[in-house]
């Protein structure tokens, strides 16, 4: 079955109609073609779709919210009036819309879904993450405006599309609520041909035609039994009804004539995404180092993991790898903090250090004045999670003092030696960046969007100790 056709209505002026035309494009799209499935949701929290769609009274075992949480569309949909299947509305949200942040998440949902004909989305009269969403899924994107202001808002739609590096070509306009009483002098004689003549002034596309203003149709949502009526059944000797029409039957002819959905091509974007995803992973994951970088044991078997507690990686990348939570705890203590004694995973302190390490990166980087020195240094530095530096401490490599080299070799040694030297095995320029990570998923940091962030640090730190 091919993917469906996604229609999403969007303004971000409120009472420009969008859910008139959102309910009324579905009912009307079912009355041209009853074999055509027509599935409808909004993400607005009036409610108005399960008021006009909704048959009896029982209780939604979903929402919308579903669709961002993993749940298959065709469980969440409803078989509603006049042929027409909804997703009921969330009141939830408004509150959960910081939760997510990428745009692709809803036409990942549907283009894995079993639905297929028209998919129609009323949205909120506000660009956040979830008409975002409903932009990046469509086929076509409907912008109902009804005056100079809610054209002007358009250009936030547009420049969406502009950043997002997707084509203009879904975006038509719709005027919409025209009074047509109203006539001006001129060449444009009326709201509509003057919403019109801007639109395209600016460049944008309209669709054929517009919806009037009409108090029968403004009434349709007012009445005894807290319904709402659609225009096809209770508005058929109202202009809006052959507007409506003409509507539907646009969309309807775009959907036939559309060889390609929208849909098809995020699911190849996020194919191609999740190829390169794999691949830089693996390459990530070849170049670890097998044992932990300051004791030596054994980390990384047969591409697997096992228990870490932080991950380093020099600036020029050329050692990468792991070390043991309680090895690096240890060295931070005896050589940072001037501990006498081994630090138990008991002691207070310990659990304090675990704490505020999850919220930092550390670096060691060469004293640069003393790398020739009869007593060269270390500067460590703890630095916070963009990258800035919080404190810092120059330490001895006592093993170099006097000139030779002393037999009881510490584990700051073993890890400065093994890191932070050049190609001829000479003290580099370079520094180590460390992290701490998941013992239970320590690779979790060589995926994209967690190397992304590590690889920003290090390129700041770069800047920094230039």
């Amino acid at each position: 079955m091919r993917r469906p056709y996604v229609v999403t209505i969007c303004s971000e002026k409120g009472g420009v109609g969008k859910t008139t035309v959102a309910t009324n494009l579905a009912i009307y799209l079912k009355a041209i073609d009853e074999e055509l499935p027509v599935t409808l949701f909004s993400f607005d929290n009036h409610f108005s779709v399960d008021r006009m769609f909704r048959i009896g009274r029982q209780a939604a075992e979903g929402d919308v919210l579903g669709l961002f949480g993993g749940k298959k569309a065709e469980e969440l949909t409803e078989t509603g009036e006049y042929g027409v299947q909804f997703i009921p509305s969330s009141a939830r949200l408004s509150s959960l819309r910081g939760h997510f942040d990428s745009p692709e998440l809803l036409a990942d949902a549907l283009a894995a879904s079993a639905l297929g004909g028209v998919v129609i989305i009323d949205t909120r009269p506000d660009l956040d993450i979830f008409t975002q969403n409903a932009l990046y899924a469509a086929d076509r994107v409907i912008v109902p405006v009804k005056d100079a202001p809610s054209l002007e808002n358009c250009k936030n739609i547009f420049d969406f599309f502009d950043r997002q590096n997707l084509s203009r070509r879904p975006l038509r306009i719709l005027p919409c609520l025209i009074d047509q009483r109203i006539r001006f002098e001129g060449p444009f004689r009326d709201p509509y041909q003057l919403l019109k003549a801007y639109a395209i002034n600016r460049g944008y596309r309209c669709l054929e035609g517009f919806i009037a203003k009409s108090p029968k149709v403004e009434s349709l949502n007012t009445n005894p039994e807290g319904k709402i009526y659609p225009v096809l059944t209770h508005g058929r000797n109202t202009e809006v009804h052959l507007q409506f029409t003409h509507l539907a039957r646009q969309i309807h002819l775009d959907r036939d004539r559309t060889a390609e959905r929208r849909l098809d091509c995020a699911a190849q974007q996020r194919t191609e995404q999740l190829e390169r995803r794999s691949e830089s992973f693996d390459q990530r994951r070849r170049r670890l180092a097998t044992s932990c970088l300051i004791c030596g044991k054994n980390l990384v078997e047969d591409g697997r993991i096992g228990p870490a507690g932080y991950y380093c990686e020099t600036s020029d990348g050329r050692v990468a790898g792991f070390l043991e939570e309680d090895c690096f705890r240890s060295l931070v203590f005896r050589h940072v903090y001037g501990g006498q004694r081994e630090l138990a995973t008991t002691d207070p302190m310990s659990g304090l250090f675990r704490e505020s390490a999850q919220r930092s990166f550390f670096a060691l980087h060469r004293t640069p004045d003393t790398r020739n020195a009869s007593r060269p240094q270390v500067s460590f530095y703890r630095l916070d999670e963009e990258g800035r530096e919080m404190s810092r401490k120059s330490v001895d490599l006592r093993e170099f003092a006097s000139g030779f080299l002393v037999k009881e070799r510490t584990d700051l040694f073993r890890l400065v030696t093994g890191t932070l030297r050049d190609e001829q095995d000479r003290p580099g320029e370079a520094f180590l960046l460390i992290r701490w990570v998941s013992s239970d998923f320590p690779e979790e940091i060589l995926y994209d969007e967690h190397y992304s962030r590590f690889a920003a640090v290090t390129a700041r730190v770069v800047d920094q100790l230039r």
